[in-house]
């Protein structure tokens, strides 16, 4: 028991937490678009399906470690020289789906701003639709978040606390999440483009995992991720101050430049 309390267990198992709750928050994201989607009388019950989903299927996963590191060995098929194991399939697929669904909710947002027609389209998508799109992508983002897990630690328990505690984490926070996205339109633009940016992520990490392993791939994003997110608070905070634009510090005005 002593064992488990080493210094290298802790920085395993903070750097575990911290990436987990990046995935967790991720898949809130997605699970709250889709929610909003719904009649409004079923959104609450398909957010709260939808997280419920996410968490039993990390701790299954995780209870299934074997499995996984089964699926991450074995090879399917060849394509164009390129090894592809049941891991990489299912990040590929995942990947793919998550950025064609991230593509078109956003012209679907921004076709129906432009014309006026929210009301309309509000509400089209079905609790069934919704739920077999979230248990898609739980899938992904929780055998994602399972084989992260195994790279970085081989204690279960450490491994075990971290996703359990970014999964209560998740819990907690999706209607935060959730009800701040839905405010704040241009955050709901920028929550689509991340899923792009993830969902580009995993189709590389499923197709060349060592490269994008090599190159840091998840660091490079999550970073730009965290840096667009700060920019977007800096703006909205700007925006609520005051309602006309910003100006800049010695910047001219149309009677400087009649001059």
């Amino acid at each position: 028991m002593a064992e488990l309390f080493t210094a290298q267990n802790l920085v395993a198992f903070l750097t575990l937490l911290a990436l987990e709750t990046v995935l967790g928050i991720d898949n809130v994201i997605f699970i709250s678009i889709l929610s909003g989607k719904l009649p409004e009388n079923q959104r609450k019950q398909g957010q709260q399906l939808g997280i419920a989903f996410a968490v039993v299927s990390r701790i299954l996963l995780l209870l299934a470690i074997t499995w996984v590191q089964q699926l991450e060995g074995t090879d399917l098929f060849t394509i164009f020289g390129n090894t592809i194991s049941g891991k990489d399939l299912v990040l590929l697929l995942g990947g793919m789906f998550l950025i064609g669904k991230s593509t078109y909710e956003i012209h679907e947002k921004l076709d129906t701003e432009e014309h006026g027609t929210h009301s309309v389209r509000e509400g089209m998508l079905t609790m069934s639709s919704m739920i077999t799109q979230v248990l898609l992508i739980d899938l992904v983002f929780s055998l994602d978040s399972v084989i992260t897990a195994v790279g970085i630690s081989d204690s279960l328990p450490v491994m075990v606390a971290a996703i359990v505690l970014a999964a209560i984490i998740m819990v907690v926070f999706a209607g935060q999440v959730s009800s701040f996205i839905e405010r704040h339109p241009s955050m709901k633009i920028l929550a689509l483009s991340f899923l792009i940016l993830i969902g580009a992520m995993l189709v590389v990490e499923g197709w060349a995992h060592e490269a994008a392993e090599e190159l840091h791939l998840k660091n490079y994003v999550y970073f730009a991720m965290a840096f667009s997110v700060i920019v977007d608070f800096l703006q909205l905070r700007f925006k609520s101050k005051q309602n006309k634009p910003v100006k800049l510090h010695n910047q001219p005005t149309l009677s400087d430049t009649a001059d």
